[in-house]
């Protein structure tokens, strides 16, 4: 098995603001506990592809909002288009189940759920995102580069590492 590095995981947190209630869903650097995602890094916010593109972005329910979600967030796990099929069950599996108005989902997550669904519709050829799955023990990355031991410290005690 290859080992992943640090930057080709990432977490999807989606937040639906209070005050307008409009939704984002952002790419963030990986972080594993609570204390590691003070500060975290937000690499991009993801918006739906194909004829969802222009679709509002929501969750918790099997509705046009949900399923622009589901194509934001495989699209970019898969690095591809998802097919229809796979946005639909992806809709009613995951994103339906999303109640709260703020919630994080790793894309080695999504990408699990994916070969699941694929070995249960007997789908031999898998996406290339899916064909090596990310370790699910950040621990499995092997030895943090130092940069990011760094970067992780000031973000979380607002002072350079000693």
């Amino acid at each position: 098995m290859t080992k992943w590095a640090y930057d080709e995981d990432r977490t999807y947190h989606g937040v639906r603001d209070p005050e307008t209630d409009k939704t984002r869903i952002e790419a963030e650097r990986a972080e594993f506990g609570p204390t590691q995602r003070k500060g975290v890094i937000v690499l991009r916010l993801i918006r739906p592809v194909g004829i969802l593109k222009e679709s509002a972005l929501e969750w918790g329910y099997r509705g046009t909002g949900p399923l622009a979600t589901a194509s934001a967030i495989l699209a970019d796990a898969l690095g591809q288009e998802p097919s229809a099929q796979l946005l639909e069950a992806f809709r009613t599996d995951v994103v339906s189940q999303l109640t709260d108005d703020e919630w994080r989902l790793r894309r080695g997550a999504v990408l699990r759920w994916v070969r699941g669904w694929c070995a249960e519709h007997n789908i031999d050829v898998l996406p290339a995102a899916v064909a090596e799955l990310p370790p699910i023990d950040p621990s499995d990355y092997g030895k943090l580069p130092e940069a990011l031991k760094k970067e992780r410290h000031f973000r979380i005690y607002g002072k350079p590492r000693q």
